[in-house]
């Protein structure tokens, strides 16, 4: 019979002890695995979320901060910039094109953005890639909603469906806007980008919704008439507006001053594209000295660097953490073997007498090394991929990392290889071991 059968039938002989030494291997396989996965998923998504962006603009806050809540969608923004300040930015001659953020309202822990048309047209993820509609259309009336694929996929809506915005970012919010209900006029392609789990609704939605309240309280309502009064004339001007803006030639976009009834007082953030990426540092450095209020303006490669370069200690010590747990598992294992030399010295001298050399019985111990720990990892990767794929929906949509579910990368088989190698060194022990108890013994076993 042949070393690997063998070994195998050994194993199954010692199954218990076996098994908790697989599944200790497995589980040490697992974390490590997952949390490189985790970080080069975090790391990719990330990076393409948004492409084509020369600066992102907001209040004065951290770099990272206005990173986060502008363009991932975690945390909250402290302030925000008046709609004047918008307006210089996009009146700037260096200046290509702009595009507004407005957030604060959520529906059923789904975050709700405020925009106009330059987001579709000019918003960027991955490779340059323009955001494309799966089905309906982008908001023309003042009440419409435009919502990611993940939304439309975990709420089940599709087009005319209603709904009812909450105030703030929570996913349990005791006020909400049901004076105000919206429809479902279009569903966005999927993306792989916190715009799959986003509502978007224009810049005048977010002021009617508002229009009552005061230092984040409800005041008393207008009268019906009045509320639908100005709906009405809201929707005429946004309409009006949407139409002409596309008869206009994109360099007249700026020198074209937009009032209308519900012009936003201020917004979260902006987008700001430069008609030369050679100007980023002077326009950069022209926002963050405005005298209008405190502005910063980010150059969103520089701060993800920024971003990096912070948690990698924090990275580090994950995957430290994690290669010494894979580490105790080898010296479980090591244990495991060691200890049961004694007990097994009846079954070497039975292999003796059938004509097994020590060389043999040294094999047999390293190939049962081997066969433990190349189990354990195939155990530990398929048991970490069923996660990922159950669990990958929720960890979209609370942290807005779409993490792909692939074949298993150059990395992932070197950390399989170097588990197995580390195996074949640890078993060399009781291997050695187990050769010179055999030298001794001969065909007699000591008990």
């Amino acid at each position: 019979m042949s070393i690997i059968p063998l070994a195998w039938k050994s194993l199954l002989n010692r199954r218990t002890t076996a098994l908790l030494t697989l599944v200790s291997i497995a589980i040490s396989v697992a974390l490590l695995l997952g949390v490189e996965k985790l970080r080069t998923e975090a790391k990719r998504s990330f990076t393409q979320t948004l492409s084509g962006t020369d600066l992102v603009v907001g209040a004065r806050t951290g770099p990272i901060q206005l990173m986060l809540y502008s363009i991932f969608r975690i945390g909250d923004a402290t302030n925000s910039i008046s709609w004047e300040s918008y307006e210089q930015i996009n009146a700037n001659p260096r200046v290509a094109w702009t595009i507004p953020l407005s957030l604060g309202d959520s529906h059923r822990g789904y975050r709700v953005l405020g925009t106009n048309d330059q987001y579709l047209a000019y918003y960027r993820y991955g490779n340059r890639t323009s955001l494309q509609l799966a089905e309906g259309s982008w908001f023309k009336d003042i009440q419409d909603a435009v919502i990611g694929a993940e939304v439309a996929r975990a709420l089940g809506y599709g087009i005319d469906d209603p709904v009812v915005l909450a105030h703030g970012t929570g996913r349990v919010s005791f006020v909400h806007h049901d004076d105000q209900p919206f429809r479902v006029s279009g569903v966005l392609a999927p993306t792989g980008t916190p715009v799959d789990q986003t509502i978007h609704v224009s810049l005048e939605a977010i002021e009617l919704i508002h229009e009552d309240w005061d230092s984040g309280t409800r005041a008393p309502s207008p009268s019906s008439t009045e509320r639908r009064q100005r709906v009405q004339e809201a929707e005429h001007q946004h309409e009006t507006e949407h139409e002409h803006e596309q008869e206009l030639e994109k360099g007249q976009d700026k020198e074209h001053a937009h009032h209308h009834a519900l012009e936003p007082g201020s917004i979260t953030a902006a987008l700001v594209g430069l008609k030369s990426r050679a100007t980023t540092l002077l326009v950069q450095r022209e926002i963050n000295e405005y005298r209008g209020e405190p502005l910063l303006a980010i150059i969103p490669g520089v701060t993800l660097r920024q971003l990096w370069s912070l948690v990698g200690a924090v990275e580090q010590a994950l995957l430290l953490i994690s290669s010494l747990v894979v580490i105790a598992g080898l010296i479980g294992m090591l244990t495991s073997l060691l200890t049961s030399l004694n007990e097994r010295r009846r079954e070497m001298a039975i292999l003796r007498a059938l004509g097994a050399r020590p060389r043999h019985i040294f094999s047999l111990m390293l190939c049962e090394s081997v066969l433990l720990a190349g189990a354990g990892s195939l155990l530990g990767a398929g048991v970490l991929y069923l996660m990922l794929l159950a669990l990958q929906p929720l960890i979209s949509q609370a942290y807005g990392i779409e993490i792909a579910i692939s074949a298993p990368t150059a990395y992932d088989l070197g950390i399989l290889t170097a588990v197995i190698l580390g195996a074949l060194i640890v078993g060399l022990l009781p291997a050695w071991r187990a050769y010179r108890q055999s030298l001794s013994d001969g065909l007699s076993p000591r008990t």
